[in-house]
């Protein structure tokens, strides 16, 4: 109970450097593994992030962690994240493997309320997000999408399901069609 409030100065001298240090470490590799990094997050996206936030504080406060293994901790796992990503854009089954698929939840007027059960969203939500958008009612809607970042995104208008190219990777309800 003696050093709840102060331990010793090399102790506060020790935090305040290895904390810049590995904070500047920490952006230099975020800079170098590129814009990925820092995106809108998906799941895997949002582990690597909560990763980074952890490693960091364990070696800003930790005395038993050296900044060498801190910086080298911060290495694997953008390294890490460096390589699935890479592979999920080139091998079919590791993107569907650390990513999920945009869901429809509404489409030319119809709710579909199994998918709105299934990803959790309400129809406040819905109607939220059409009011940011400044509609004043669904009808005016073509389709609204949870993209896998967890944003809703609406789509106006669509002419035909043809020229609606940008829906042909979002996951359908079960007995659904798009026409």
């Amino acid at each position: 109970m003696d050093n709840i409030f102060f331990d010793s100065w090399e102790s506060v001298i020790r935090t305040f450097l290895i904390t810049i240090m590995a904070y500047v470490g920490l952006v230099v590799l975020l800079r170098v593994y590129g814009k990925r990094s820092l995106s809108k997050m998906n799941a895997f996206d949002f582990i690597v992030t909560v990763a980074l936030g952890s490693s960091l504080s364990t070696v800003a406060l930790n005395k038993n962690v050296a900044l060498v293994d801190g910086l080298l901790a911060f290495f694997l796992l953008l390294l890490l994240q460096y390589l699935i990503t890479w592979l999920s854009v080139r091998v079919k089954m590791v993107k569907k493997l650390v990513t999920s698929q945009p869901s429809l939840l509404l489409y030319k007027g119809e709710l579909f309320e199994q998918a709105m059960k299934k990803e959790r969203i309400t129809i406040e939500e819905i109607h939220s997000v059409a009011r940011e958008n400044g509609f004043q009612n669904l009808q005016s809607v073509d389709a609204i999408i949870l993209e896998t970042t967890g944003d809703i995104v609406i789509i106006p208008k669509i002419d035909s399901a043809e020229t609606a190219s940008t829906l042909e990777d979002v996951q359908v309800p079960d007995g659904k069609t798009i026409k």
